[in-house]
């Protein structure tokens, strides 16, 4: 493979002023190291791990917070054991930051003017929500579930769940009531914080018949706190529960923080697997923030004079992600509406209105503005943009391109892989290192990461599994109804013990470099938010025309995200427009409008393994060019003549124009 092109240099005093560049200068001081680039820090970073996140904690100022008796007691996986005897509390840590002239965040609504709160305000705010969460009997343990906007309150609600020792979750209100329960009814919660609506597209979506269903659905829900948005009038309710609206919250008092050891859960995040139910993925308070404290301040580059912008919902971990910008003293843009209203440009827009200097989005994002024409820098402006953040999937050379020529030549473009498992970045850019067209610049600090063949040998300059050799603080504390750690071992483990496989194809260079091809299993992957076939087929397959069905999320070569939805249809079926909007509203009602599939289209059948499996891996390869014979044996699937049925259906995909 070729050099790509490079895009974006640093100049020396950007390379200075560098939060990365601050912490060598601490290196050499403190521990008399010295690095002669960042892939010898890398290697540093990774080989003597106990020694890199002691500096981690000691130049975060975490010593003067609290001790400990071991850095790293177990370093196996599963199963390591991070800053034995630390105690940490993630809303403590975030609202460190001294009250001074700069707001603690930004919100903004689609037509609304920028609203900020200062940081006095949100500690007053946490205190109050904290001091009524502890009244009503939410303690250290308990689970808040929020089905809430990208809004302020949902920032609140989550710092005073955190203070409080309780363990939060949240789904955005653009999800189906049956796919919240799937996640909420795992963790049992026995407090419900809800909004009342949200706006989408210039669209108001009264949301309080959808919090009702789920009050029925959740029997160990004991109160409601309800945030108006938008509605008038009363909130339905259930015997048991009682209501609190949000305005009636105040308090004079400081916030009291629980004391709870690092290991202390602080959410649960959710990322569907292809079987079963949704997969909960239980967080620790300290390593998410020595985590965060590390990748983005290190990594993103990310200051406390920054304002930081992702355009993103509660379901997806970039808002966590986006909330551990507060560790850094950074302002935070919380933006409830669609990145492309009135027009594609609306995004760009938000971050001009509210001088915003980090963004992040999604890769679809930047190629919706590519293939619309768009020209934000022209039309917008963006004058204090210093750092994109590009995530979700991998961007097409095109789109990078397009980012230099159309939203700014001066701009960090950081190309970041990463995920909910984690709730951080495996790899991403450095500060020093160049922006070249279809590469992520190296490994995280920290993160042992490789390409590995299916034998377990490394792999340089091939395609192979992403794999990462050596413990990271934010891996799941565990799963959620996972006691024995069975899912857990099953979901990262299985294929290389003791190592763990992320998911995705990859290719190392010898210069660290990476490329992500896709999804190296068959979990669907749609602007950025990782979902389960599974909780497809619970949906499609109740139609009465339906005998069977297959979803596959395959990345195509041109950059694009193809989602097709195969099904077969039972005797005297047939698939019409009718019956395509009776799939389409039965999934956007249950599930989201982000699980609507790209095409749906008749099939002759469903492949499967021998023992019953969907043969989602070998179909989606076939989508992407691989012919049937390289990936199934003859005689080791039912329905083996499909195979170039659907080899056929890629072979068109590919061909067919970008929309």
């Amino acid at each position: 493979m070729s050099t790509p092109d490079v895009l974006w240099r640093p100049s020396p005093h950007q390379v200075e002023q560098s939060n990365l560049a601050d912490f060598l200068r601490w290196l050499r001081t403190s521990r008399g190291r010295t690095f002669a680039g960042y892939p010898e820090l890398w290697r540093w970073s990774t080989d003597e791990l106990t020694d890199f996140w002691a500096a981690i904690w000691e130049y975060y100022g975490l010593n003067e917070y609290s001790g400990y008796e071991a850095v790293l007691a177990e370093r196996t996986m599963p199963g390591a054991r991070w800053f034995v005897g630390a105690r940490m509390n993630f809303a403590q840590r975030c609202l460190a930051t001294p009250s001074d002239t700069r707001p603690a965040l930004i919100s903004v609504t689609e037509a609304g003017e920028p609203v900020e709160t200062s940081w006095r305000e949100l500690r007053d705010e946490v205190a109050a929500v904290a001091t009524k969460l502890r009244e009503l009997g939410v303690g250290p343990g308990d689970h808040v579930a929020a089905y809430l906007p990208n809004i302020r309150e949902a920032v609140v609600a989550l710092l005073a769940t955190a203070a409080v020792g309780a363990v939060w979750t949240a789904c955005s209100p653009d999800f189906g009531i049956p796919s919240v329960l799937a996640r909420f009814r795992q963790v049992a919660p026995v407090f419900l914080i809800a909004a009342d609506g949200y706006t989408y597209g210039g669209k108001a979506f009264d949301r309080r018949a959808q919090a009702a269903e789920l009050l029925d659905g959740l029997p160990t829900v004991r109160h409601l706190l309800t945030v108006r948005r938008q509605a008038t009038g009363s909130w339905p309710t259930r015997a048991g529960v009682t209501a609190h609206d949000w305005p009636d919250i105040s308090t004079d008092g400081e916030i009291e923080f629980a004391d709870v050891l690092f290991d202390h859960p602080l959410w649960v995040l959710w990322s569907s697997g292809t079987t079963g139910v949704p997969k909960g993925i239980v967080h620790g308070h300290g390593g998410i923030v020595v985590e965060l404290l590390k990748s983005l301040g290190l990594g993103a580059d990310v200051r406390a004079s920054d304002r930081f912008l992702f355009l993103t919902s509660t379901s997806w971990m970039v808002w966590n992600y986006l909330v551990g910008g507060l560790l850094h003293g950074t302002t935070i843009v919380l933006y409830d509406g669609s990145p492309t209203f009135p027009d594609v440009n609306g995004a760009w827009r938000i971050a001009e209105r509210t001088g915003a200097t980090v963004v992040g989005v999604g890769a679809g994002y930047l190629m919706a503005g590519e293939r619309a024409g768009a020209e934000p820098r022209a039309q917008v402006g963006l004058s204090r943009l210093r750092s994109i953040l590009q995530t979700g999937s991998s961007l097409p050379p095109s789109a990078w391109q397009w980012t230099y020529s159309h939203v700014s030549p001066d701009v960090w473009l950081q190309s970041v892989c990463g995920g909910t498992d984690i709730c951080s970045a495996l790899a991403g850019a450095a500060a020093g290192l160049p922006v070249r067209t279809g590469r992520i610049p190296a490994p995280a600090l920290g993160v042992a990461l490789a390409s590995w063949d299916p034998d377990g040998h490394p792999l340089t300059g091939k395609q192979g599994e992403l794999v990462v050799t050596e413990p990271v603080p934010s891996m799941p504390l565990r799963l959620v109804a996972d006691p024995r750690g069975e899912r857990y071992s099953a979901s990262y483990f299985d294929t290389f013990p003791g190592v763990w496989r992320h998911g995705d194809w990859v290719t190392v260079y010898d210069d660290l470099s990476i490329v992500v091809h896709g999804r190296s299993d068959s979990t669907l992957n749609r602007m950025g938010v990782r979902m389960g076939s599974a909780d497809i087929y619970a949906v499609v397959e109740r139609l009465p025309e339906i005998a069977d069905s297959l979803v596959i999320g395959a990345e195509l070569p041109d950059g694009r995200y193809a989602m097709p939805l195969f099904v077969v249809l039972t005797e005297n079926s047939r698939l019409d427009d009718a019956l395509r909007g009776r799939i389409v509203a039965a999934i956007c009602t249950e599930l989201s409008p982000r699980h609507v599939p790209d095409d749906i289209v008749a099939v002759p059948a469903v492949p499967r393994t021998l023992t019953g499996k969907k043969l989602e891996v070998p179909i989606k390869r076939i989508l992407q060019g691989t012919p049937p014979a390289q990936v199934t044996s003859a005689g080791a699937v039912t329905h083996q003549d499909a195979l170039s049925w659907y080899a056929q259906y890629g072979y068109a995909i590919a061909k067919a124009p970008m929309r």
